[in-house]
């Protein structure tokens, strides 16, 4: 585990670096790199017996952590828009069939659930899309029999989420087969390009003010945090965030704006004492005279997208203490950039700056 310094300086990157026992800077910023694997993939013609098929559904199945995460997100951000029902189940149902492709994703070869997963979209006749690593029990049940997308860049298990998503969506490309800015094989090297951009942005080289990472992560240091989105997909990926925090050990929860709202008064009830103050020692604390423990304060995080900037900001207007997190660094609203690469480009920045948390000891 890197072991946590909480006098280590955000702009010493020296000290972050030295910290970073785990490798989790470097393991952030190959999310390009994750992506623009699958991009070869697809280039190389692992989908091309997607291209032109009018399936009665698409159904994924994912494991745990970053597979399930960007499941949910994929339904969010692609429900809408593909040709066919697009489901996220625990396992391959029993009305699979023929007309229906089935897309399996996890980083556990040896999990059951998807090793019969796997099986049983290949015995009834499903097209099969296996994102998962070729060996043990799944090397067997997938071998000569379905597309392969297993991993060819290797990650810490919780930063592997930017990959499943870019298989999802190559997924739903290939059966569309169009180019809606975020489609065909061209687009994931497009959005590869832009999270590498952001990765060099968020690097522990660049001081706070310039890194957008380091800003977020300074915002999150001494606060109870909650991430939250107007929507299906902002409050998806506002549910991966909060996992991403939990993995560095800062207290973090995933909600919906509107319910974050309604519970807001009782969100930023004032603490009940002064965490700083010079009569405050925990080791002498008597709750029955001296009432409860001072906490850190609540700091919600709302994420956006462009085209739902203008009303996110309002409505946070009723939060008392809250920022709006979206993909571009300044305040100018940039509407050409496709709600997949804004969504790639800030799972970047949110990953780097829950390392950050952790490098620094920013836990709660």
């Amino acid at each position: 585990m890197t072991a946590p310094t909480p006098l280590l300086d955000l702009d010493d990157s020296d000290g972050l670096s030295a910290a970073d026992f785990e490798g989790l800077l470097r393991s952030v910023a190959m999310g390009g790199a994750q992506i623009r694997s699958t991009a070869s993939a697809v280039a190389e013609g692992v989908l091309d017996r997607l291209a032109g098929l009018r399936p009665r559904s698409i159904v994924l199945v994912a494991g745990s952590g970053g597979a399930r995460h960007a499941a949910r997100i994929a339904v969010a951000l692609l429900g809408n828009s593909v040709s066919c029902p697009l489901v996220l189940l625990d396992r391959t149902p029993s009305w699979v069939g023929p007309l229906d492709v089935v897309v399996v994703a996890g980083d556990d070869a040896g999990d059951p659930r998807l090793v019969e997963s796997v099986d049983g979209g290949v015995r009834r006749g499903a097209e099969v899309v296996v994102a998962v690593p070729e060996e043990g029990p799944m090397r067997a049940a997938a071998a000569g029999r379905t597309m392969s997308l297993a991993p060819r860049v290797f990650t810490a298990p919780r930063h592997t989420m930017m990959r499943f998503l870019a298989v999802f969506a190559a997924v739903v490309a290939a059966i569309d087969n169009r180019d809606h800015s975020a489609a065909g094989p061209s687009f994931l090297d497009r959005i590869a390009d832009a999270v590498d951009a952001e990765a060099i942005s968020d690097g522990p080289t660049n001081e706070v003010f310039h890194n957008p990472a380091k800003s977020l992560a300074t915002r999150m240091r001494d606060h109870r945090v909650v991430l939250c989105g107007s929507g299906a997909l902002a409050t998806a990926f506002a549910e991966y965030a909060s996992a991403s925090l939990l993995a560095s050990g800062h207290s973090a929860a995933g909600a919906e704006l509107s319910d974050v709202i309604a519970a807001a008064r009782s969100l930023f009830v004032p603490a009940g004492g002064a965490r700083d103050s010079v009569f405050h020692d925990p080791f002498f604390h008597d709750p029955e005279f001296d009432g409860a423990l001072p906490v850190d304060p609540v700091r919600v995080f709302v994420f956006a997208m462009e085209a739902g900037r203008g009303e996110a900001t309002r409505r946070i207007d009723a939060l008392a203490d809250a920022d709006l997190v979206v993909a571009a660094h300044d305040d100018t609203a940039d509407t050409g950039v496709s709600e997949m690469q804004q969504l790639f480009v800030l799972a970047s920045r949110l990953d780097m700056a829950s390392a950050y948390v952790q490098l620094t000891g920013g836990a709660r």
